[in-house]
């Protein structure tokens, strides 16, 4: 869709393909507001056609008229801003990207906690001038690097909610795995549970839920005996690469949680490499590459090379 910002609105001339359908069809099917956020937007004045106040919801929308949505105001949040150097990846009005270090949580885990990467996008946005309620659209392990996407609106956050559902997210992943893994590729289908002897384990059960892990075999180091591997999800269960690759023998290098062999550095050879996805307001295909952080390396230089093959 085509927009234009002005100040805190952002500007929609409607197309064709909207022609007729209603401003109550349009954010509840395509912006996919909730229904709690279409009253608000009501409620707050904070919409407008053709410059005026939209006193009726249900009317008709027609090819080249002006819907004005309140998006960039600022928007209290609930998360306290907390400074941390962050490398930033990707950014616009809508949404951020950052590359993620290990030892950091995604976001809080108690009120009090200040140290998760929610609270330093928090205080990123807060150095832009930008107050958002921020939310993150996945998670990383508090030990895995790389892409995380965030959104700065609760509409960007729904629109990209449902690209994740619909699996138009693509996040591809980097491991480093004992073993010499057979064959250029392969999938692993197989549930996922909770440990019953670990609150914070996971393991393959049968009464799970369903995960899919598919994978591609890059480069074999016989001097470690370690294979480096590119991984997509189809599901997003807790721990699931490092589950999976556990379960056919082949666990994470530094992943002593699932098997894996101790290592010189303090965590599971795991990094969200790529990220690709359709901007959810300006149709432009994105991908992001998300560099190594790791000193000393983890991973050979030319592992995001060898990703691209």
């Amino acid at each position: 869709m085509h927009f234009d910002r002005k100040g805190e609105w952002m500007l929609l001339e409607i197309p064709e393909k909207w022609n007729a359908i209603s401003i109550d069809e349009l954010f509840r099917t395509i912006l996919l507001a909730s229904k709690k956020q279409v009253h608000l937007f009501k409620m707050q004045k904070k919409v407008m056609l053709n410059n005026a106040v939209i006193t009726n919801w249900f009317t008709p929308l027609k090819t080249g008229d002006l819907l004005s949505i309140k998006m960039f105001d600022s928007q209290p949040n609930n998360i306290e801003a907390a400074y941390m150097e962050l490398s930033v990846l990707y950014e616009d009005d809508f949404l951020v990207i950052f590359n993620k270090p290990h030892g950091i949580d995604t976001h809080p885990n108690a009120p009090e906690d200040v140290s998760s990467l929610t609270n330093g996008a928090a205080f990123h946005l807060l150095l832009n001038g930008e107050e958002r309620q921020l939310k993150h659209i996945h998670r990383l392990d508090r030990n895995t690097t790389g892409c995380i996407l965030f959104a700065k609106h609760e509409l960007i956050g729904n629109m990209l909610d449902q690209s994740l559902r619909e699996r138009k997210i693509k996040r591809t992943y980097l491991a480093l795995v004992h073993g010499n893994v057979k064959g250029k590729k392969g999938s692993i289908n197989k549930p996922i549970g909770r440990d019953r002897h670990h609150a914070t384990k996971r393991r393959v059960s049968e009464n799970g839920q369903a995960a899919v892990t598919h994978y591609k075999r890059l480069q074999y180091f016989p001097e470690t005996d370690l294979t480096l591997v590119s991984c997509s999800l189809e599901t997003g269960r807790t721990h699931q690469i490092r589950v999976h690759f556990s379960s056919i023998g082949h666990p994470l290098a530094g992943d002593v949680l699932y098997g894996g062999r101790a290592a010189a550095y303090d965590r599971q050879a795991l990094h969200a490499a790529k990220l690709e996805f359709a901007h959810p307001i300006t149709g432009e295909y994105i991908k992001v590459f998300a560099p190594f952080l790791d000193s000393p390396a983890i991973f050979p230089v030319n592992a995001l090379e060898l990703l691209e093959k």
